[in-house]
């Protein structure tokens, strides 16, 4: 029945950039497609309800082993369209109760979404994100012999103390230095995003991640950004940079009317 399906929405770009590539293979292995309206083209494909409904995904977005294929096959799917042309992706789950409802949408956001493709036409976005090492707090020097030695408490507490000392100024340090990194890169690129560092389960590093950047960077200065980068390694900080990604950091509206 219609009823039990959606319109999973994964991006919107312009016309020229129809058909869908042939094959393509979106969330839960579903066909994508292309709804071309407005001169716009939105790329989605159907989804079951039972597993895509609201309540179905308040459970399955806690699931870490699902969110993680879906985000895969999301992707997978902006980076195919991204390859046509200039693309905005849209927010990961997106789903409409039909065409006609992502019909409207294009209608009504035609001109944001005119604007966005515009904007990020001929750029793409790379990502960087710095690292330094944890470093064991610096030993304390012994104090000047006193009257009466301290007691083993109070010995315990000043090297405690000690310790949060060194730890709060090497993260005062190294966001310093993050600080200067961004500052730099963003002067390459014609657009930045700051995101919140990642948990270091989500990275997979034991090092602090003190930048996690996104950098919108004209096609043409891909090769400036990457010696930019290059010169600002060392000092204890290392830089990783990935992409170049379709604009996800610059394009993402609030489309409004998903289920």
């Amino acid at each position: 029945m219609v009823d039990d399906a959606g319109t999973y929405l994964y991006a919107v770009a312009s016309d020229v950039a129809v058909p869908c590539p042939e094959g393509l293979k979106g969330v839960a292995g579903r066909d994508v497609r292309a709804i071309a309206q407005s001169g716009l083209v939105a790329y989605v494909s159907t989804v079951p309800l039972e597993q895509f409904g609201e309540e179905p995904l308040r459970r399955s977005m806690e699931d870490l082993d699902w969110l993680g294929a879906t985000a895969h096959a999301h992707h997978r799917v902006v980076e195919a369209v991204a390859r046509l042309g200039p693309v905005a992706p849209v927010r990961l789950v997106t789903v409409y109760s039909g065409e006609e409802q992502v019909r409207r949408l294009l209608e009504e956001r035609h001109d944001d979404f005119a604007d966005t493709l515009a904007r990020v036409a001929g750029r793409q976005e790379w990502g960087v994100k710095a690292y330094v090492v944890k470093t064991e707090a610096a030993p304390v020097a012994p104090e000047p012999a006193a009257e009466e030695p301290a007691s083993p408490g109070t010995a315990y507490l000043k090297r405690r103390q000690a310790s949060l000392r060194t730890r709060e100024e090497s993260w005062r340090d190294a966001g310093a230095r993050a600080e200067r990194i961004h500052d730099v890169l963003r002067c390459v690129a014609v657009a930045s995003r700051r995101h919140r560092a990642q948990d270091p389960q989500l990275s997979g590093r034991d090092e602090w991640m003190v930048l996690n950047g996104a950098y919108l960077v004209d096609e043409e200065r891909a090769e400036e950004f990457a010696r930019a980068l290059d010169d600002l390694r060392g000092q204890g900080i290392e830089l990783e940079l990935t992409g170049p990604w379709a604009p996800y950091s610059f394009t993402v509206l609030e489309e409004g009317g998903p289920r």
